[in-house]
């Protein structure tokens, strides 16, 4: 099953673009695009703005962001590495706090026997706050065991 805000249900409510509320950290989250984007500034304030944006309206405001030169990333007045292990492990805490929201996990049960894929986005971690490979292992992890490792 291709992974998509364009398709059909429940494919497009897997999305990052979906709106999906979420609250990681005490910072409330309207969609794990907006919680992605936020990633890029290193501004508390512009972070919360952020996150509380969703679909295309959140990617849009990362766009411009240049994260990638230092390979640096924020959350919450900390500093991540891009190939770390503590942002890996952040990741997996935002994806566990977005499994808590009945709507995702719905759609998400939805998708039992059928594979996840999406082909948009890129596999270079230098080039992408979230590789789609990454994406699709953290989807099938909480699908088949419904918690990502936090530590």
């Amino acid at each position: 099953m291709e992974i998509s805000s364009g398709n059909g249900y429940p494919s497009r409510a897997l999305s990052n673009f979906a709106p999906h509320p979420f609250e990681i950290d005490g910072v409330k989250c309207n969609s794990m695009e907006g919680f992605l984007q936020s990633l890029k500034f290193e501004s508390i304030d512009m972070q919360r703005h952020v996150c509380s944006l969703v679909g295309k309206a959140a990617k849009s405001k990362g766009l411009n962001k240049k994260w990638f030169q230092k390979q640096e990333l924020y959350w919450n007045g900390r500093s991540y590495k891009r190939d770390s292990k503590e942002y890996q492990l952040l990741l997996n805490r935002a994806f566990n706090r977005l499994y808590e929201n009945e709507g995702f996990r719905k759609a998400l049960m939805a998708t039992k026997g059928a594979s996840l894929e999406h082909s948009k986005g890129k596999n270079k971690i230098s080039e992408t706050v979230l590789t789609k490979r990454k994406f699709c292992s953290r989807l099938i992890h909480l699908k088949d065991k419904g918690k990502l490792p936090e530590s």
